[in-house]
C-alpha cells in the first residue's frame, strides 16, 4: 500500500495543475470530479482526468468520483476505469453498504478511500468498515457537509476550532480507521495562506493518531510531509524500545532514560518503524 501521508486535491477540469501537482512531492494527488468541478464541466474533467491517468506515472493517483446516489458516477466511473486509477475517493460514504456497493463494481486493484462522516446517517455507520474489502484504504471525514445536511450555522468556534458534534465526527474516523485496520487520514485545513496553523494542526492530528492529512494548496504539502514524517530521534527511541525488549525477552516492563516503558511502547516503536 503506498504511502498516505499528504493527499492534494486537484480539480479535474484543469489539466495544467494536475501537470504542475506531479512535482509537488504529494504522496497522492486526488484528481477531483466532485466538488471543484461544476456540473456543466464535468464531462470535460472527465476527458482530462482519464487521459491524465494514462501517463506514465510517477505519483499514486485517486480519483473523487461522485456520490453513490448522485446519479453521475456511473459517468465517472465509465470514463476512468479503464485509465486505471490506483484509487477513488468516495463523498459520503455511508459504512459497510457504501463501501461493498463501490467494490462490487471494480475489478483489479484499485483501492477505496471513503470520507466518512459527510451526512448524518453515514456517524452512525463508522465502525462498519472493517472486514468489507481489502480495497479499503483508509478512513477520512470532512466538516463541510455535514453541517449544511444538518442546517447547522458552521462546524467551527470563533477561534477556528471545531464545535462539539465535529470533535465527535472526527473523533469517530480516528477510531473508525483504526477499528478497519486502515490508516486514519485528518481532513483539509481550508486557510491555505496560515502555514504555521497547519502546522500545529497537523502537528494535533499526528499526536492523535491520524497517519495523513489532505490537502487543498500546493504550499501545504510539505508542512504536512514534515509533520506525519518522524524525527531522526523519533526513530532512534524507537529502535532502542525495540532493542531493549529484544535483550529481555519476557519482561513486561522496562527502564529507557530514566522511564519506564512496557508493551503499549513497543506496539508503538514498531508502527512508527514499519511506516518509515
Amino acid at each position: 500500500m503506498p504511502r498516505l501521508r499528504s493527499l492534494l486535491f486537484v480539480p479535474g477540469d484543469r489539466p495544467d495543475r494536475m501537470e504542475k501537482a506531479l512535482g509537488l512531492g504529494a504522496d497522492v494527488l486526488i484528481l477531483d470530479l466532485e466538488d471543484s468541478v461544476s456540473l456543466s464541466a464535468k464531462p470535460q474533467a472527465r476527458a482530462a482526468v482519464a487521459t491524465f491517468l494514462r501517463r506514465s506515472r510517477t505519483v499514486t493517483l485517486y480519483v473523487r468520483v461522485n456520490p453513490l446516489d448522485s446519479g453521475l458516477i456511473d459517468d465517472d466511473l465509465a470514463a476512468v476505469l479503464p485509465a486505471g486509477p490506483d484509487g477513488l475517493l468516495l463523498p459520503k460514504a455511508e459504512g459497510a453498504a457504501s463501501l461493498a456497493a463501490l467494490d462490487a463494481r471494480l475489478s483489479g486493484d484499485i483501492a477505496i478511500l471513503p470520507i466518512a462522516t459527510e451526512t448524518p446517517a453515514a456517524i452512525f455507520a463508522l465502525g462498519s468498515y472493517g472486514g468489507v474489502t481489502s480495497r479499503l484504504a483508509g478512513l477520512t471525514w470532512g466538516a463541510e457537509d455535514l453541517p449544511a445536511a444538518i442546517g447547522a450555522a458552521t462546524s467551527r468556534e470563533a477561534d477556528g476550532s471545531y464545535t462539539a458534534p465535529y470533535q465527535l465526527a472526527r473523533s469517530l474516523t480516528l477510531f473508525g480507521a483504526h477499528a478497519a485496520g486502515v490508516p486514519a487520514i485528518e481532513t483539509v485545513y481550508p486557510d491555505f495562506r496560515d502555514l504555521d496553523g497547519l502546522a500545529a494542526y497537523a502537528a494535533r492530528a499526528r499526536r492523535d493518531g491520524f497517519t495523513g492529512m489532505m490537502a487543498i494548496h500546493p504550499a501545504q504539502v510539505p508542512v504536512i510531509n514534515a509533520a506525519f514524517t518522524p524525527s531522526a530521534a523519533e526513530v532512534e527511541r524507537a529502535r532502542c524500545v525495540i532493542a531493549l525488549f529484544e535483550a529481555n525477552p519476557g519482561a513486561g516492563a522496562l527502564a529507557l532514560d530514566g522511564k519506564m516503558v512496557d508493551a503499549p511502547h513497543l506496539k508503538s516503536a514498531k508502527r512508527l518503524l514499519a511506516g518509515v
